[in-house]
């Protein structure tokens, strides 16, 4: 096992938090509910205890979904820019999943597994072939 502390932050930083996680059991979620939160193709996140993450600032406004299981799932997000912060079983569950995006290492943080893949979208594979642009254009004047 490989426990780190890492330390993060929603969108507009009304939500901070720190943890203690396990850098193995990060990995890539492919299925479709986590495609549809987070608005792309797979999520990337990893199973923390609920007493290894603190959350330093703000407060977290949970919305319910069933699973494709039947079972009920407590998606946790900062209520004024609605990035997603973690997911889990609804109540008092001891672990849930941290959206690793929104930790301030994320660089380092390296995914160990992919799970759901059956639900994977078939051009991922292909994300290493395709054509690169290392930053957004800035827009052009139209008057000139």
């Amino acid at each position: 096992m490989s426990k780190i502390d890492i330390d993060g932050a929603c969108l507009c930083g009304h939500v901070t938090y720190e943890a203690t996680i396990d850098a193995d059991r990060i990995a890539i979620c492919h299925c479709t509910d986590c495609q549809i939160n987070s608005g792309t193709a797979f999520r990337y996140a990893v199973m923390v205890p609920r007493e290894d993450f603190r959350l330093l600032s703000g407060r977290l406004k949970v919305f319910v979904k069933t699973a494709e299981n039947g079972n009920k799932r407590a998606l946790s997000f900062c209520p004024e820019c609605g990035t997603s912060i973690h997911g889990g079983a609804v109540g008092d569950s001891p672990s849930f999943s941290l959206r690793l995006g929104t930790a301030r290492q994320c660089r380092e943080l390296r995914p160990t597994m992919q799970i759901w893949c059956r639900s994977r979208l078939d051009w991922v594979e292909e994300i290493g072939d395709m054509r690169e642009i290392h930053e957004q254009g800035r827009p052009r004047n139209h008057d000139s």
